[in-house]
């Protein structure tokens, strides 16, 4: 069985976790720390950014134009 739950880290040295009632009797436990929920937070917030960045609108508009004819073609 897995379980993937994401944690607030309160205490930034320390992580305490209760263990689900069917991991109590196990022996041993794989405990993998994964910091990508704070990547994708952070590309969230940067595309949310380019959104309005003129520079980048311009790019995307431009990229578009150069598709819009090869698009028409292909109906």
């Amino acid at each position: 069985m897995i379980v993937k739950q994401i944690y607030k880290t309160e205490n930034k040295s320390q992580l305490m976790i209760n263990l689900p009632d069917n991991f109590r009797s196990k022996k041993q436990i794989l405990v993998v720390l994964d910091d990508s929920v704070d990547t994708k937070a952070n590309k969230m917030d940067l595309m949310k950014i380019a959104s309005k960045d003129p520079l980048f609108l311009a790019d995307i508009d431009s990229i578009s134009n150069d598709f819009r004819n090869i698009d028409s073609e292909i109906q």
